[in-house]
């Protein structure tokens, strides 16, 4: 069944064509994602469908009582809710039913009239609040808010006092509660951070309905997307399968293309040999003749080209660096840190025992939003100075960085200025250079302070390498660029030779240029070997809980940093971690160690259990209850026992959402 159906849709601004003729049509169950640069028009599809905008041209058909659901990349700053995930409607319905539920408990000596329509009013009032999802909205709304990692302090503040990303997954949380029938999300990944990343991937996977997806994330695309549409030139055209199926589709063609080109061009230039031939011979008609056949192919060959230049050719990038030469293979240390811990405000935020960075690695800081990531990064740079440990950088290395804003020392000069001034470098390749960069043809001539945020990172980055640094330190590199951007991007630091420590929240860029990870798991940071030993790691801690409670025998294990990746090496199958027989136990432990949060969670999850329990059977008793209402079982000890159900259900309530809040910011 289609969901959507655009035909032949346009949109212009200022003269510019956006949208042209685009079509598309999307069936139940379908997860689109839809890609394309900065400023190619996939916002403008998204308001498009919604409403929020009109076409110039075509026409944009829902299906019969479907509701659509839009997360945009701005919020309106005017809202001023006092609950952000209130829902007036259940609110409403709620506080009718408690009303109705006081006036039955005292209706004992009443009319039974009375009596009788005090239990139709509850009936009625009953149903429209299950119709309505009430009896699985806090359970919902726990669920998603974390999933998505937002604290329970986030819901009892107005929404003008959250932080954009506290704001963002509100806004979120909110759409997935409506349960729409066709989710369009805009760069939803924002904020995120690895854990809510793959809940919402989970999430939208299950997700019974249809979803538009636009984002730059790659990994999400590969997790969630059942067909990939790329906008390009104001055209849109759609690939099945998620982003990698659509990288080795458009692979495929491109060569295609590419065979096709050269035969082509061989055979025009034949024909046009035979055309001088004729000519030569003075056979006009034979020449007239062939002169229509080379113009036939030579517009054939136009299309094929245009219809090549349309593909990506960021695969045909091949980088090089230039500079005064390559460096030597060589396993000297670079950088080490030892014994460093962090605290703000005498609240330890992390403590790692001992990184390393030699010659030719590449590894990447990770872990969840707020644990101290870039705060790592300033440190081992000199600008933020830790509680304690010891800092050692090699003494004849050079280091490059490249942070989330760039500037450039003459912001009114073009490219091919500015990468001349850095290098003894020849225009032709100058311009050769930038050109493996993305910028090609009068880009060169573009001046520094119009360039936009990936432009600017590509550009600053092509002038680091030139310095031909020894180690480079990168904080998120990948933020806010478009998808060719980060391939570029991508592509420059695999050719790059040196040593790199990235801060990156961006799995494709983490799996494709890191060779390793230290990763932030309950407040230590500690050394992988990939990104997925980190993550295997990281959710470790809710399974050990998990086999406490259940009395499975054996010591909790928690992620430590070894003295030397040496030793991690020599047990690499059990993602890192010593063996567990040969930790030491403490007899009392410290609240703030992570074993004992672990072990309070666990306690958590088994009482959240047993609450699930008691409620699911007073929720039976409840139903059979109401059943017997009006069937001769009116006696007061029977609204007693109800009116006692009803109190009972509610204080389990509150326990239940007030120990999801708990468990919900545990480690």
């Amino acid at each position: 069944m289609s969901l959507l159906t655009l035909q032949q849709i346009s949109k212009s601004y200022f003269g510019k064509l956006v949208l042209d003729q685009v079509s598309l049509q999307l069936d139940e169950g379908e997860r689109l994602a839809l890609i394309g640069q900065n400023g190619a028009g996939k916002t403008t599809l998204l308001r498009l469908i919604m409403g929020l905008e009109k076409p110039d041209t075509g026409s944009i058909t829902l299906a019969s009582r479907v509701i659509p659901g839009y997360l945009s990349q701005h919020f309106s700053s005017q809202e001023t809710d006092d609950y952000p995930l209130y829902n007036p409607e259940l609110a409403a319905l709620e506080e009718k039913l408690r009303d109705l539920e006081a006036q039955m408990t005292q209706a004992a000596a009443t009319h039974e009239s009375s009596r009788k329509a005090l239990y139709h009013a509850y009936d009625q009032a009953t149903a429209r609040f299950e119709s309505a999802g009430g009896y699985a909205f806090k359970h919902r709304m726990q669920e998603m808010t974390a999933g998505l990692g937002l604290p329970a302090e986030c819901l009892r503040r107005p929404l003008h006092t959250l932080s954009g990303g506290e704001r963002m997954r509100v806004e979120l949380a909110r759409l997935l509660l409506r349960d729409p029938d066709l989710l369009m999300l805009d760069e939803p990944t924002n904020h995120l951070d690895f854990s809510a990343m793959e809940w919402l991937e989970q999430y939208l996977s299950g997700f019974k309905g249809s979803v538009i997806i636009v984002t730059h994330d790659r990994a999400f695309m590969n997790q969630t997307a059942t067909a990939t549409a790329e906008l390009n030139q104001g055209k849109l055209r759609v690939w099945q399968g998620n982003y990698q199926k659509y990288l080795e589709q458009k692979m495929s063609e491109t060569e295609h293309l590419e065979r096709e080109i050269k035969n082509k061009s061989r055979e025009l230039e034949r024909q046009k040999a035979v055309k001088q031939t004729m000519l030569s011979h003075r056979n006009i008609s034979g020449y007239h003749a062939r002169e229509k056949v080379v113009d036939k192919m030579s517009h054939e060959l136009d299309e094929i080209r245009q219809r090549s230049r349309h593909l990506s050719t960021r695969q045909q990038l091949k980088f090089k660096v230039t500079g005064s030469g390559q460096r030597h293979a060589s396993d000297r240390l670079l950088l080490e840190a030892v014994d460093l811990v962090m605290s703000y405000n005498s609240q330890p935020l992390f403590s790692l025992e001992q990184l390393t960075l030699k010659d030719h690695e590449k590894t990447c800081l990770c872990g969840p939003n707020g644990c101290g990531k870039t705060t790592l990064l300033s440190i081992l740079l000199g600008q933020v100075e830790a509680k304690s440990g010891q800092i050692t950088l090699h003494a004849n290395s050079a280091y490059g960085h490249l942070g989330q804003h760039v500037s450039f020392k003459n912001e009114s000069a073009t490219l091919l200025d500015i990468l001349l001034s850095q290098a003894s470098l020849t225009e032709t390749q100058a311009r050769t250079l930038l050109a493996s960069y993305g910028f090609r043809d009068v880009d060169v001539y573009k001046k520094a302070d119009i360039l936009s945020g990936g432009e600017r990172a590509r550009l600053y980055l092509c002038c680091l390498l030139l310095e031909q640094p020894d180690m480079l330190f990168l904080d998120e590199p990948t933020n806010h660029l478009d998808i060719e951007s980060r391939e570029i991007l991508e592509q420059a630091l695999r050719d790059y030779d040196g040593a790199i420590l990235a801060v990156s929240h961006d799995r494709y860029f983490i799996e494709n240029c890191c060779r390793s990870v230290y990763g932030f798991v309950g407040g230590q940071v500690c050394f992988y070997d990939s990104y997925q030993s980190y993550r295997k790691s990281a959710a470790q801690p809710a399974l050990d809980a998990d086999l406490n409670q259940r009395g499975v025998s054996g010591h909790l294990r928690t992620p430590v940093s070894e003295n030397s990746r040496e030793a991690y090496h020599k047990d690499d199958s059990r993602g890192g971690r010593p063996d567990p027989d040969s930790q030491d136990h403490e007899s009392d432990p410290d609240p703030k160690n992570p074993a004992e949060l672990r072990r309070q969670t666990a306690w958590r999850k088994k009482e959240f259990r047993d609450i699930e329990q008691q409620i699911e059977t007073l929720e039976t008793e409840k139903q059979s209850l109401e059943d017997e209402f009006g069937q001769g079982n009116d006696d007061q000890d029977h609204y007693q026992r109800y009116a006692a159900v009803l109190e009972k259900l509610d204080t389990l309530y509150a326990d239940y959402v007030e120990l999801a809040d708990k468990i919900g910011q545990s480690p």
